[in-house]
């Protein structure tokens, strides 16, 4: 009987992001996001993703905001494993400039026509390594809902979480501009891997992931 994973992608981004990652040996789920409702609580917003979770003691596997989501999920059922990919475990894990500007409110002055724009800024951050890359980063902002991208960037920043699930496996990238290794205690680091490296570290992650799925 082939295992059954939950899998929860970057910020707005949807399943696009894993193209270049092999599941064929598992019975996969990719979560798709909601629009959260106004002034919505991570907690409220995690039990209402968890209907999409149909089985008892899931694997789950997140990238980015989408691991923040997983490690919620976790606290509010019991889970086989989590896997978390270019994201964080507890808010201490956030960079304490982001925690800061959340603080004072100052995320919510950046106005969403640049948050979703694409450019040689936003492919820096993201790491990203081809034309193709660059595209699909594009894709990904223009697609995304913008009451989503300010409310998660909201919880992100404002992230109060200092629960760690019993047995998670945290995968970070040496060169991640986003969620800097400085401040990450990882399991497995993935040299000179950014925060899109499942696309172009795909085949050390595919290693590991059927490695610790597995077992």
């Amino acid at each position: 009987m082939k295992k059954e994973i939950y899998i929860f992608s970057g910020l707005g981004a949807d399943e696009s992001v894993f193209q270049k990652l092999d599941f064929s040996g598992f019975e996969t789920t990719f979560i798709k996001w909601i629009i959260p409702n106004e002034n919505e609580t991570i907690e409220n917003y995690t039990s209402r993703i968890l209907k999409q979770i149909k089985t008892t003691k899931p694997i789950l596997i997140g990238l980015s905001f989408g691991g923040i989501i997983a490690v919620e999920v976790a606290k509010q059922i019991e889970t086989e494993k989590v896997i978390i990919i270019a994201s964080a475990k507890t808010k201490n894990e956030i960079p304490f400039y982001f925690r800061f500007a959340g603080q004072l409110g100052l995320h919510k002055l950046i106005p969403t026509q640049i948050l979703k724009s694409a450019n040689f800024i936003t492919n820096w951050f993201f790491g990203t390594n081809s034309k193709f890359e660059e595209q699909l980063l594009k894709e990904i902002l223009i697609n995304t809902n913008p009451t989503f991208l300010k409310w998660a960037i909201d919880k992100i920043v404002k992230w109060d979480n200092l629960i760690q699930p019993k047995d998670i496996l945290h995968i970070h990238g040496t060169n991640d501009k986003i969620l800097p290794l400085y401040f990450v205690n990882c399991n497995l680091k993935i040299k000179k891997g950014g925060h899109l490296m499942t696309l172009n570290k795909s085949v050390e992650i595919n290693k590991i992931l059927n490695q610790k799925i597995k077992n």
